[in-house]
């Protein structure tokens, strides 16, 4: 049976600048996955005061989230071949600088208009940092050092997910400064600085090992595809599926199938495709891709479905409906810190194990929905659990098998289908939410909901058997 770490050393990507050493590298690259992950989350809980604030109308506000997940959906593979051009450290140091300088436009933001704005471009600066963080751990780190490192991203990933709702209170109840919704945003400028600064002197330069033009229509076409596909997911449900939703998603097949033949041409050409289709046709790219959509499907739209049912059908506060989220933490930290053994005992069906894992807790949570918010207990430490088997360590496997020229530009694709599969997952369970709701209760449709994403839970144990042995 394969080891975590002993999968994860066949990944090396690009050339590292030796002139500058790796030390203390690793905890500005989790910094900066951790604000991004963190600002997905936490503004749904900001939402009902900036609406009130900057009298928004319910259009505004849903593209004040919305601006961010596309922009940042769409810009992922791009900027993971950006990094392989100019330098994965580049990328990532402005990156976190774009980010941070529109976290401040947004905290400062005097209209809905300048915020939705402010958004987009922070989630254009989170699309240029992400792809980089896992080049540059595949690059620095070998051996036991890089399977430690990749769980450590996982958990990050994880603890800005579920702790998001929780931050996002208390922040809004402590109210710092007087500034109210705006905190959530204004905090990340210290941080941001702070980790720009240490990036640039802690983490090393890593170049790709060959020069290589950017495919500009490569890059038109699969953002214009990915934006027709997000998009109409995101908004479809909040505005009743309207024909411009259905318009959009058709669109997006031609400019997809568009993308996919331009990027062969390419290829039989001897040029540079912004995605080579020698790496599609890499197993661990392609399974573990609908893996990690599959499984996407089933965190983004549970954190949607939970924050409803508490906040609006328990009638608890932003800080109230936080706290519940603690015993899901407690469980995800739990199990995390077990994560990379697991993974090196059961290899791939780790994530089989934990994908069940969640399944049964969400349907003790779906028994419990009409109790008790205490009953909720038992099923939140349960799926923590699972998830804190399956985040940590997903990464790596599904990366243990990329060859190293594909390093970075496999990252910016699996990166993608995350933001893909959190907004069709969020579309498909929110319009399941959203009809049970219709003819019944909350806790009906939490329920109701609870039951899909454990049936697709089952499914992610089922996809992950196509993922590859490592020897």
């Amino acid at each position: 049976m394969t080891t975590a770490g002993t999968a994860a050393t066949s990944v090396p990507a690009g050339i590292r600048d030796e002139t500058r050493p790796a030390r203390g590298a690793l905890p500005v690259l989790l910094t900066g996955v951790f604000m991004t992950l963190l600002d997905f989350f936490i503004v749904n809980v900001a939402l009902p005061d900036t609406q009130r604030d900057l009298h928004a109308g319910t259009s505004a506000v849903q593209f004040i989230v919305a601006g961010y997940g596309l922009a940042l959906a769409a810009g992922l593979i791009t900027a993971g071949r950006l990094g392989d051009l100019y330098g994965k450290r580049r990328m990532y140091v402005l990156g976190l600088g774009l980010f941070t300088l529109a976290s401040a436009a947004c905290g400062l933001a005097p209209s809905a208009g300048v915020l939705i704005a402010a958004r987009v471009v922070q989630g254009a600066g989170a699309a240029m940092l992400m792809p980089q963080i896992l080049g540059i751990i595949s690059t620095l780190y070998t051996g036991a050092q890089r399977a430690r490192a990749f769980t450590a991203y996982g958990m990050a990933i994880g603890f800005g997910a579920v702790f998001g709702q929780l931050i996002g209170g208390v922040l809004i109840r402590l109210d710092p400064a007087g500034l109210g919704w705006r905190s959530i945003f204004l905090i990340n400028v210290p941080v941001g600085v702070a980790a720009v600064a240490m990036a640039l002197r802690l983490v090393p330069e890593t170049r790709a090992p060959r020069a290589a033009r950017l495919d500009l229509i490569g890059t038109v076409l699969v953002s214009l595809g990915l934006v027709a596909i997000v998009l109409p997911l995101v908004e479809g449900q909040q505005q009743g599926w309207p024909a411009w939703t259905f318009g959009c998603l058709a669109a997006s097949v031609p400019l997809l199938g568009g993308f996919g033949l331009y990027q062969r041409r390419l290829a039989a050409r001897a040029g540079s495709p912004l995605i080579s289709p020698a790496l599609l046709r890499e197993r661990a790219v392609s399974a573990g891709t609908v893996t990690t959509i599959t499984y996407q499907m089933i965190m983004a739209s549970f954190f949607l479905v939970l924050a409803l049912y508490l906040q609006d059908g328990r009638g608890l506060s932003a800080l109230e409906s936080g706290l519940i989220f603690l015993p899901l933490g407690l469980g995800y930290f739990a199990a995390s810190l077990r994560s990379r053994r697991a993974a090196a005992r059961l290899g791939r069906q780790v994530l089989a194990l934990g994908s069940v894992v969640v399944s049964a807790g969400y349907l003790l949570l779906a028994v419990a929905a009409h109790d008790g918010i205490g009953w909720l207990v038992p099923g939140l430490v349960i799926s923590g659990i699972g998830m804190g088997l399956v985040t940590p360590v997903l990464p790596a496997i599904v990366l243990a098998r990329v060859t190293p020229e594909h390093a970075s530009t496999s990252s910016g694709v699996l990166s993608t289908g995350m933001q893909a599969g959190n907004a069709i997952g969020v579309a498909v369970i929110g319009a399941v939410f959203y009809h049970a709701l219709g003819g019944g209760s909350y806790p009906h449709a939490f329920a109701l909901g609870l039951e899909v994403m454990a049936a697709l839970g089952l499914a992610v144990a089922a996809v992950a058997q196509l993922l590859p042995r490592t020897p």
